[in-house]
C-alpha cells in the first residue's frame, strides 16, 4: 500500500489512493507532495521530521552533452545487494538533443526505473542534480516536449510497481558518486 501525503495542496493530509492525492495537487500553484510505502515517513514528511532512507536500492544518475555532435548522455550508479552497478549510454535524438545535458538525466532516471522493474526491485531511491527529474515525474512542473511528456507517461506506467524516492544534490559539490555519474556520462560521449 502506498502513503500519498500532501504537504501543500487544496487539502493538506495523508491519501490512500493517487486519484484522492491527484486532486489536491493537480493544477495548484506551489503542490508539495511525496509517496510513501509506510504511514509513519508520510506522517513525518508532513511535520518535517528527517525520514531515514528504506529504499532497498540506490542510484545516481547524471547527463551529458557534446556540443560538436549534438549527442547526449547519461551515467549511472546503482547499489543493490551489496553489488554497484555502473551503466552510461549515449544518444542522438535531435529532439531531445535540444534539452542538452537534461535530456540525459531524464534517460538515466529511466534506465534506473526500467532496471528495477526488470529485477523485481520494490524500492529505489534516485539521486540526481537537476530538479526536473523529480519535479517532471511528479508533476510538479508541466510537461511540454516530447522528452518530458514521455518521461512522466513511463514514470506512471511503473510507480505502482516500484516506489520511487527523489533526492537533490548540488551538482558539481562534490558528492563522491553524483561525480562518478557525471564522468560516466563524459566517457561515453568521449569527453574528458
Amino acid at each position: 500500500m502506498k502513503y500519498y501525503a500532501v504537504k501543500n495542496g487544496r487539502k493538506i493530509g495523508i491519501f490512500t489512493d493517487w486519484e484522492s492525492c491527484r486532486m489536491q495537487v493537480d493544477g495548484f500553484s506551489g503542490a508539495e507532495y511525496k509517496s510513501f510505502s509506510k504511514e509513519s515517513d508520510a506522517k513525518a514528511y508532513l511535520i518535517g521530521e528527517k525520514i531515514i532512507p528504506t529504499s532497498e536500492t540506490v542510484a545516481y544518475v547524471d547527463g551529458s552533452f557534446n556540443v560538436k555532435t549534438g549527442e547526449y548522455s547519461f551515467g549511472a550508479v546503482i547499489f543493490h545487494d551489496d553489488k554497484t552497478v555502473e551503466h552510461s549510454e549515449k544518444f542522438s535524438d535531435s529532439e531531445m538533443a535540444e534539452m542538452r545535458n537534461v535530456a540525459g538525466e531524464i534517460k538515466g532516471a529511466e534506465f534506473v526505473m526500467r532496471y528495477c522493474v526488470e529485477k523485481g526491485i520494490k524500492s529505489v531511491k534516485i539521486i540526481y542534480d537537476y530538479m526536473g527529474i523529480e519535479a517532471w515525474a511528479t508533476g510538479k512542473w508541466k510537461t511540454n516536449k516530447a522528452g518530458t511528456i514521455a518521461y512522466k507517461a513511463y514514470y506512471d506506467s511503473i510507480k505502482d510497481k516500484v516506489l520511487v524516492e527523489f533526492e537533490k544534490v548540488k551538482g558539481h559539490s562534490g558528492d563522491k558518486y553524483n561525480d562518478r555519474a557525471d564522468a560516466l556520462a563524459k566517457e561515453a560521449l568521449g569527453i574528458k
